[in-house]
């Protein structure tokens, strides 16, 4: 809210005192100020009262006018009245079985011999373009982001873990090798990158110009200032283009991206020439991402009005022709495999209940965690079960019990 960041900032240092020391006195955290201030949002642990009282002593005793601390409580008292939740994760919590859907399980040679399969349909598979299963949600997503490589934009694609982001991702570039298609990719090194130094090492601004210089032209020799790295940056992207060349950064795990880099996302995708942009941007990520795009925040708005988004959801009747894919690609009787009623099954133990606190309200989902990771896992698991017990097909009681047996 603007009148109460206005009110605040201007006051504090004619007090000669900053947020920190007001924080302190509060006895809450820097940033939890900085959310009251900023976002009209009060912690919901002490109460809003308390808090505002324990402000308000604090700017007399450091000499506030009367006047100056009415404008203050009335201002908070506004404040409170049109409080908005801040803009965060909201919190889940899952049963401990969902997470085991996402352990990584292969077929053993004794069931890929029982089921007489050559070799494992879920690991390594992918070798072209024809091992990528294509529902309507993975097609309008692949055509997304070939339209990005090809016309330019900025993407980002969110979906669960497991849903096949990554898959995608090889599926574009392999498209672009294959087609020969005039496009520079550019992906900066993302190995242990987080959101805050304390966890690992954040990707910064810098990171993404050092990473398009480097791609775009090897072996160049980059300037030393910020400054002239950046017009270094445009200078060979101008050259690039002139000779008929497309550029598309993709950052992929853009969720653990630091909020100050994407807000500098929209500086990268406005380096142009004329009319024509010169870099394309794909952002792939889980669903934090679409957290940290949220328009309500205000420090990434510029970015998110000019961010299409593309989501990939859980397979749902796509389940079965995945799986036929699947066994077909490796030679394979889907049929032979699977009695009826085992999908249903899968479907089933694929969903969970969680709960969300969301703007300080609990509410209950239920979700499908149908996505190709934890669909392959869970299959797997079932097929080396049948072998233990010599049963021909899979059945819904084995999917059944794998989950039991895993978790």
């Amino acid at each position: 809210m603007t009148r109460e960041l206005t009110v605040l900032q201007s006051l504090l240092p004619n007090l000669r005192q900053s947020q920190n020391a007001l924080a302190r006195h509060m006895e809450i955290s820097p940033a939890a100020l900085t959310q009251i201030i900023k976002y009209g949002y009060w912690p919901r642990s002490i109460a809003s009262a308390e808090l505002q009282q324990n402000a308000i002593d604090f700017l007399r005793r450091h000499g506030a006018t009367e006047l100056q601390i009415d404008a203050v409580e009335k201002e908070m008292a506004q404040q409170r009245a049109h409080a908005v939740a801040p803009v965060t994760q909201p919190e889940a919590h899952e049963p401990e079985d969902v997470h085991m859907l996402l352990r990584k399980q292969t077929l053993t040679r004794e069931a890929k011999a029982h089921f007489r399969i050559l070799r494992d349909p879920f690991t390594d598979e992918m070798a072209c373009d024809a091992d990528v299963f294509v529902s309507d949600d993975i097609r309008y997503v692949r055509a997304a982001m070939r339209q990005v490589a090809k016309h330019g934009g900025l993407l980002a694609v969110i979906a669960e873990s497991g849903a096949g982001k990554s898959t995608l991702r090889h599926d574009l570039i392999d498209w672009i090798n294959t087609n020969d298609e005039p496009v520079t990719v550019i992906e900066p090194y993302v190995l242990g990158m987080e959101d805050t130094n304390n966890k690992g090492r954040m990707l910064r601004a810098t990171d993404i110009t050092g990473a398009v210089i480097r791609r775009v032209a090897p072996g160049t020799r980059q300037r030393v200032s910020v400054q002239d790295r950046s017009e270094q940056m445009h200078d060979i992207l101008r050259s690039s283009a002139q000779i008929g060349r497309k550029h598309l950064l993709i950052i992929e795990e853009a969720h653990c991206l630091a909020t100050p880099t994407l807000k500098h996302l929209k500086r990268f995708y406005e380096v142009q020439e004329g009319f024509k942009k010169l870099l394309a941007i794909i952002l792939i990520g889980q669903t934090e991402l679409e957290w940290k795009l949220s328009e309500h925040n205000p420090e990434v708005r510029e970015v998110v009005q000019r961010c299409e988004f593309a989501r990939l959801g859980p397979l749902g009747p796509a389940l079965e022709p995945y799986l036929r894919h699947k066994f077909a690609r490796v030679d394979a009787d889907f049929d032979a495999i699977f009695e009826r009623g085992a999908l249903e099954m899968i479907q089933e133990k694929l969903r969970t209940s969680i709960t969300r606190r969301v703007r300080g309200q609990t509410q209950a989902q239920t979700v499908s965690l149908c996505y190709p990771l934890a669909v392959n896992n869970l299959v797997s698991g079932a097929m080396n079960q049948a072998v233990r017990i010599g049963a021909p097909k899979v059945s819904a009681q084995l999917i059944e019990a794998s989950v039991r047996r895993e978790s």
